[in-house]
């Protein structure tokens, strides 16, 4: 990120609030050269009461999963890391933004073992409007099924949110937008739908919600999560389906979640409309749920946010 695209001025960098140019590796960090690091991806939304943080301590409870998946010794407490998040937002004084907390395999010692290599813990959070595009959340976008398919289990550990396991979502991306699309949908190794590159996916078809399992190589999402338990609020059958390809193109709509994507309708794939080609009533009920208990203008009866303490004044 150049220093003009949203940076702030504070990076949380194990206990230290240092400032944003400071915040550097060396290069011959083990994570520049294996790609050894586990990361998360939080959104704080502004709400009449000030900032909050969507599902704070679960994805933080995540980012320790990953840490424990992939052996890295993480000094800090559910509580210390979660407090480390709303500190660091607090001292950039801001009340809405994406939160990158970030563990690297430091060091300057060569070779695959990252044993001897310290791990670092960093926070970072900027302002960061909708990723898929400004006009995505309500126009849908447009995707292919990616050539590249998500790697099979026992390869991988999808459960971990890693950062060597995005290569594979680059490769998705690169190709789906050399080709004129905004996003790519990868299968699993057996042919099932599994997600896109960042985001998970849902189909709905004749009022009935389907997403994959975590057997077709998904992620665990958070916000996956949260749009199961919206939608049965909502009055909605939810179930999970290994997919063939082709029952994405009978769908009646088409969405992705998550943190940066939040809900964002699929309105064609590989240039085949989806329902209607635009977004859904199904999937506009959701997303004006979710981002009503988002930012506060709907009760937040799960307590899936927490607040962002304000700014001292001096």
């Amino acid at each position: 990120m150049s220093r003009g695209s949203g940076a702030t001025d504070l990076i949380w960098r194990d206990g230290k609030l240092v400032p944003w140019d400071d915040a550097q590796l060396h290069v011959m960090s083990h994570v520049v050269h294996y790609g050894s690091s586990i990361f998360e991806g939080i959104r704080a939304y502004k709400t009449p009461a000030g900032g909050a943080v969507f599902r704070l301590r679960e994805h933080m409870r995540r980012f320790q999963d990953s840490a424990k998946i992939y052996r890295m010794p993480l000094k800090y407490s559910l509580d210390e890391l979660c407090a480390a998040v709303t500190d660091t937002i607090t001292a950039n004084g801001l009340d809405h933004c994406y939160i990158r907390p970030l563990a690297v395999r430091a060091g300057q010692e060569m070779g695959v073992l990252p044993t001897n290599a310290p791990v670092e813990t960093f926070v970072i959070c900027w302002r960061w409007g909708a990723y898929l595009g400004h006009d995505a959340l309500e126009e849908g976008v447009d995707v292919t099924v990616s050539s590249w398919r998500r790697a099979a289990p026992g390869t991988f550990p999808t459960m971990a949110k890693a950062g060597g396991n995005y290569l594979n979502s680059q490769l998705s991306k690169m190709e789906a937008r050399g080709d004129g699309y905004v996003e790519g949908i990868m299968l699993d190794v057996h042919g099932h739908v599994s997600e896109g590159s960042g985001e998970n996916l849902f189909v709905v078809r004749d009022g009935v919600l389907y997403t994959a399992p975590l057997s077709a190589s998904i992620l665990n999402g958070i916000t996956r999560d949260a749009v199961v338990a919206i939608a049965r609020d909502l009055g909605y059958e939810v179930k999970e389906l290994l997919m063939p390809r082709e029952f994405l193109l009978i769908a009646d709509e088409i969405f992705f979640t998550g943190t940066a994507a939040e809900i964002t309708p699929v309105r064609s794939i590989d240039k085949s409309p989806i329902g209607a080609g635009k977004r859904g009533p199904v999937t506009k009920a959701i997303q004006e749920r979710f981002l009503a208990i988002a930012t506060g203008q709907q009760p937040d009866t799960r307590g899936w946010l927490t607040p962002v303490p304000p700014a001292k004044r001096s």
